[in-house]
């Protein structure tokens, strides 16, 4: 079955849904998809929405409430490493199921009301799925019928490989068979494999049943109907080399002649003319533009190089944030600084710098500071801030995303940990409260998998060296003793030296 990419099939559902309601037969011929295909659509983007609305949006929303309680007085005589390994089976965390403790003691239904009401739904459940079984099969018992009769009354000559021509009198008697059978309830994917037609050629038949193959030739097709002729060409040539327009580019000869009463061609043209004869080598004095990318940074130790944006934090006041300041070292991807204040300024972007650098004692050392193009990294008070420090500041280029992945994956995990609060904060303390106990958190418990599961605080103090070598020395053990069970090389715990920012391939 033809696959279509989502962007398409986006588009066509939007074409579908209210305010547009198009017309699906004429959509079906427009787009070139089958018309069982966008009912298909049409109806599981419906059933989506309903089941969107429906559920309650939070991290467990197809665990009913019923299936939680059970959840409850399965683990409420655990410990905490059962608790521990149950919830890794599950998919859960310890404080899911604390919160529905809680939910339950405070519930006002009993329990055999909602033991009742579970089975009900389990019931309730096993008739639709027994209808939908039901009704699959009486579908595939019509499907199988028909494509046997299908068998018996098409020709050998029927269908064949893709490209071949076929007479238009063939073509109106498959697409009368086709139409036979899918009216009998079978798909037309099944009827198109019987018959050896794709769907998208019948498609075709069927909005141009009365019209004859008018195939080209190879050749024919790929010829452009707006191809300049040669004497065109020639023309163009002869005009650029005259010495009236000798030093003119072409966006300067197109309208000097359109000012004298002529027309050849557009400026794209001269261009493609003159490239094609070799004639668009670069003059003059200034240096022909390049596309240059840029050289990479590399970090062989803590605090060589530095990362740095701003994230939003909402507030309890709809359309208000706060402004998260943070810097990361990117060789260990420690959290060596941040801040948080009401709005964005170039001179809290450089006062963080400076309590950042003086914390870290990097004086006299060379630091990179990485960061985008905004105004608070950019301005004025902190490129000065930076010239007096001696930092070496670097910008992302403009539209690229991955100049800085390490800081968007920081406010990710920042964003995404399981202890971020679900309601907004309400003043700049308790936001700077959580923040200091994420970093805590980040730096000195988090096993980073970028760094071979050691914490970013044992990588920037140089600890992470001899950790990784007692876990190598723990895996070549373990193989030793067993070998049967290693089918190759165990595990990398080999420390990474360099870390590179915007690396080549062959970094």
């Amino acid at each position: 079955m033809k696959q279509y990419p989502e962007e398409f099939k986006a588009s066509i559902i939007t074409k579908l849904l209210a305010p547009n309601n198009a017309d699906i037969p004429a959509l079906a011929i427009e787009s070139g998809i089958p018309k069982d295909t966008l009912y298909t659509w049409r109806i599981q983007h419906r059933r989506y929405d309903q089941q969107f609305k429906a559920q309650k949006i939070d991290d467990n929303s197809k665990i009913n409430s019923s299936e939680k309680f059970d959840i409850v007085i399965e683990t409420a005589h655990m410990n905490q490493a059962e608790l521990s390994a149950y919830c890794r089976s599950k998919g859960l965390y310890p404080e899911n199921i604390d919160a529905w403790r809680t939910l339950c003691r405070q519930a006002n239904t009993t329990l055999s009301t909602q033991a009742d009401r579970k089975k009900f739904n389990e019931q309730t459940k096993e008739i639709q799925r027994l209808k939908s079984e039901l009704t699959r099969k009486e579908k595939a018992l019509a499907e199988a019928a028909t494509l046997l009769i299908l068998k018996k009354k098409s020709s050998s000559n029927m269908g064949g490989c893709r490209g071949q021509l076929t007479p238009l009198d063939d073509r109106h008697t498959i697409l009368k068979l086709i139409d036979d059978a899918t009216a009998a309830g079978a798909r037309l994917s099944a009827v198109c494999t019987v018959l050896e037609v794709s769907p998208r050629t019948v498609q075709r038949w069927q909005c141009h049943q009365n019209e004859p193959d008018q195939r080209k030739s190879a050749a024919q097709q790929r010829l452009p109907e707006n191809k300049l002729s040669g004497k065109e060409r020639d023309q163009i040539i002869t005009i650029c080399n005259q010495k009236q327009f000798a030093n003119m580019s072409p966006n300067q000869i197109v309208p000097t002649l359109a000012d004298q009463g002529a027309y050849i061609a557009s400026e794209s043209s001269f261009y493609r003319v003159l490239r094609q004869k070799d004639q668009l080598t670069h003059r003059g004095k200034a240096k022909a533009a390049k596309h240059k990318r840029p050289e990479a940074i590399e970090a062989t130790g803590a605090n060589e190089l530095w990362r740095w944006d701003i994230t939003y934090l909402p507030t309890t006041i709809k359309g208000l944030f706060f402004y998260l300041y943070m810097i990361m070292d990117i060789y260990s991807r420690k959290i060596v600084g941040w801040e948080i204040h009401d709005s964005e300024s170039t001179e809290y972007s450089s006062l963080l710098i400076r309590k950042t650098y003086l914390r870290e004692g990097v004086a006299g050392k060379p630091l990179v500071l990485h960061s985008d193009n905004g105004s608070q990294m950019k301005g004025a008070t902190m490129l000065a801030t930076l010239q007096k420090l001696g930092v070496m500041p670097s910008f992302s280029r403009p539209s690229v995303s991955n100049d800085n992945a390490y800081s968007e994956a920081l406010f990710k995990t920042l964003k995404y940990t399981t202890g971020y609060p679900d309601k907004p904060f309400d003043s700049i303390k308790q936001a700077q409260q959580w923040v200091l106990n994420f970093q805590h958190w980040y730096n000195e418990i988090h096993r980073h998998s970028a760094l071979k599961f050691v914490t970013p605080g044992q990588r920037h103090r140089g600890e992470d060296v001899d950790l990784l070598k007692k876990k190598a020395a723990l895996y070549n053990s373990a193989k030793d003793s067993h070998p049967e069970r290693w089918s190759g090389a165990t595990r990398n715990w080999e420390h990474e030296q360099v870390v590179y920012l915007n690396p080549t391939k062959s970094d």
